[in-house]
């Protein structure tokens, strides 16, 4: 599973968004009787407070974030600050691969 950074605007948004869409489910299963305009609340609100949660952990991230000199420089840093591979040899590392591969015989 490919992992990604949480981000909590995105899952109120959803809450809210999924919490309409009951809301609709059950006036349209005749629970109850909702007018039509009854979501304007729910939906601008949710979207409200999920710019607000997202600005919210925008400014936690900012300000967790390490801070370096040179701008350029990822989080991670620039590829040549890791460090590289062993390279490969050329012989191999046991009798057994040193061995000549023998054909078929079929051609």
């Amino acid at each position: 599973m490919l992992r990604h950074e949480f981000q909590p605007g995105r899952l109120v948004a959803g809450c809210f968004l999924a919490a309409a869409g009951l809301v609709y489910a059950g006036d349209a299963g005749g629970l109850w009787d909702t007018p039509w305009f009854a979501m304007i609340p729910i939906v601008v609100g949710g979207l409200f407070l999920a710019a607000a949660t997202a600005a919210v952990a925008h400014g936690i991230r900012k300000a967790r974030k390490p801070r370096s000199k040179d701008a350029s420089r990822s989080a991670d840093g620039p590829a040549a600050d890791r460090p590289k591979a062993p390279a490969a040899t050329e012989d191999p590392a046991s009798p057994e691969d040193k061995a000549p591969t023998t054909g078929s015989g079929a051609a």
